[in-house]
C-alpha cells in the first residue's frame, strides 16, 4: 500500500487513490496554462504533446548558453591555474637540482673511555665511540670547505662529511664561532666538488618562495618548501646578528643546511626552530648568508672572528621615553652607560645620548648597533650620528677590537 505524508497523521490510501491525486493535479496545472476556450477535451493531442515539449524545453534549460559559457571559463581558468602550478613546481624542481648536490651530511661522534675487567687481569681501559650525531653541511668552496652550524659539531671527535652520491670523506681544521653558530670545516684530499652559489640575504622579502634541504632524521638530501615569514627575529641561543623565519619544514637533522630562494641561491643556513614538542610546528630559523659569509671570511682569515667594539650598554629609546625627554618620535636606542677606556668614551658618547645612525646605518635596536659596529675593521674609523638634550651630533670614533 503507497503512503502519503503530511504534517498532519499519516493516513493510508487505496492504490487507486494514490495515483488519482498527482493525475488531477497534472490536468489542474495543464488546464491553467491554456485560453479560456479551451478545455482539455477539445485540445487536439499533437498540440497539446508540441506545447508540453516546448514547456519542458523551456523548463530544463532556460539558461544553458551561459552555463556552457561558465563551464567553458571555469576550464579557462583551472588551465591556466595548472600551468602556473606546474611552472612554480619546475621552479622548485631546478632550484632543488641546482643546490642539492652541494649539500652534505655531516657525521660527528664523540668518544669516551670505558672500563674492562675480565675478573683476573687488571682492569684496563678503551677508547670507544660514545654517541654518533647526524647534520647538514654546504660546501661553499671547492678545495674542500664546508659551511656548517657551530652547534652541529659541538664536542665532536671526529667529522665525517658524506656527499651527495655516498662519497665519505675525513675532516679537519674545523674552526666555531658559537656567538652566531657557524662553523666551517675542510675535507681531506677533496675530489671535484660543487660549491654551493651564494645568493644576497639583504633582498629577501618576507612571502618570498625558499626551499629548505638537508638530512632530517637521517633521510639525505631532503627538500621541503614553504616561504619567508618574517625577518629580523631575534633568538637567545645566537647572540649575534638577526634571523630569518620560514615555514619550510625544519627537524633534527637540517642544522648547518642550506635555505634557497627559488634561483637555487643560498640566502640562509639553517639553525634552529620554536617547538613545544621538539619537531617541526611551522616555525623555523635561518641565519642570513650575508651574515654567515662574513664570520666565514674572519673564520678563513683570522682563524676567530674579529669583532669590532665600542663599549656602551643601550636599550630600545621607547616612545615614553622621547615623551619624557620633550623630543620627537626618535628610532635608536639610549646609552643607559659608557664603559671606561672604551672607544665610546675616547670618542664622546655619553650618557643619555641616543644613538640614530652608525656608518651611515639606521640604528633601531642593540641588535642593529652591534651588528654593523662588529663589522667594522679594527682601527677604523666611524661616524656616529646621536641625539644629545634634543640636538643632532656627529662623533667620531674610532673601533677597537672585542676580546673575550
Amino acid at each position: 500500500m503507497a503512503r502519503i505524508f503530511s504534517n498532519q497523521k499519516e493516513t493510508p490510501l487505496s492504490y487507486s487513490q494514490a495515483i488519482a491525486a498527482p493525475i488531477a493535479l497534472l490536468i489542474f496545472v495543464a488546464m491553467a496554462g491554456l485560453p479560456a476556450s479551451y478545455s482539455v477535451a477539445q485540445a487536439p493531442l499533437d498540440e497539446s504533446v508540441e506545447a508540453a515539449e516546448d514547456t519542458l524545453e523551456f523548463e530544463k534549460n532556460p539558461d544553458s548558453s551561459e552555463e556552457d559559457q561558465a563551464s567553458e571559463d571555469d576550464e579557462a581558468l583551472a588551465k591556466v591555474a595548472i600551468n602556473q602550478a606546474k611552472a612554480l613546481s619546475m621552479a622548485f624542481r631546478q632550484a632543488a637540482r641546482t643546490a642539492g648536490p652541494s649539500v652534505v651530511t655531516i657525521v660527528t661522534q664523540v668518544d669516551k673511555y670505558t672500563s674492562y675487567s675480565d675478573g683476573i687481569n687488571a682492569p684496563y681501559e678503551r677508547l670507544v665511540p660514545e654517541d654518533t650525531s647526524i647534520g647538514s653541511g654546504l660546501i661553499i668552496h671547492k678545495s674542500g670547505i664546508v659551511l656548517t652550524n657551530s652547534h652541529v659539531l659541538e664536542d665532536a671527535d671526529r667529522v665525517i662529511v658524506r656527499t651527495a652520491d655516498g662519497r665519505e670523506f675525513q675532516t679537519f681544521d674545523i674552526r666555531r664561532d658559537k656567538k652566531s653558530d657557524v662553523a666551517i670545516l675542510r675535507v681531506k684530499d677533496p675530489p671535484k666538488l660543487k660549491p654551493a652559489i651564494l645568493g644576497n640575504s639583504d633582498q629577501v622579502a618576507v612571502g618570498d618562495w625558499v626551499i629548505a634541504i638537508g638530512n632530517p632524521f637521517e633521510f639525505d638530501t631532503t627538500v621541503s618548501a614553504g616561504i619567508i615569514s618574517g625577518k629580523n627575529r631575534l633568538l637567545d641561543k645566537i647572540q649575534r646578528g638577526k634571523l630569518l623565519q620560514t615555514d619550510a619544514a625544519i627537524n633534527p637533522g637540517n642544522s648547518g643546511g642550506p635555505l634557497v630562494n627559488l634561483e637555487g641561491k643560498v640566502i640562509g643556513i639553517n639553525t634552529a626552530i620554536a617547538s613545544s614538542s621538539g619537531g617541526y610546528q611551522g616555525v623555523g630559523f635561518a641565519i642570513p648568508i650575508n651574515n654567515a659569509r662574513w664570520v666565514v671570511n674572519q673564520l678563513a682569515k683570522h682563524g676567530v672572528v674579529r669583532r669590532g667594539y665600542l663599549g656602551v650598554t643601550c636599550k630600545p629609546f621607547t616612545p615614553a621615553d622621547a615623551a619624557k625627554a620633550s623630543f620627537s618620535s626618535v628610532a635608536g636606542v639610549l646609552v643607559t652607560a659608557v664603559r671606561p677606556a672604551t672607544p665610546a668614551e675616547r670618542g664622546g658618547i655619553r650618557l643619555n645620548d641616543v644613538i640614530v645612525e652608525f656608518a651611515g646605518m639606521r640604528i633601531r635596536d642593540q641588535r642593529d648597533l652591534q651588528s654593523v659596529v662588529e663589522k667594522k675593521p679594527v682601527g677604523s674609523t666611524q661616524t656616529v650620528k646621536i641625539v644629545r638634550n634634543g640636538q643632532t651630533e656627529r662623533l667620531n670614533i674610532v673601533v677597537d677590537q672585542l676580546r673575550n
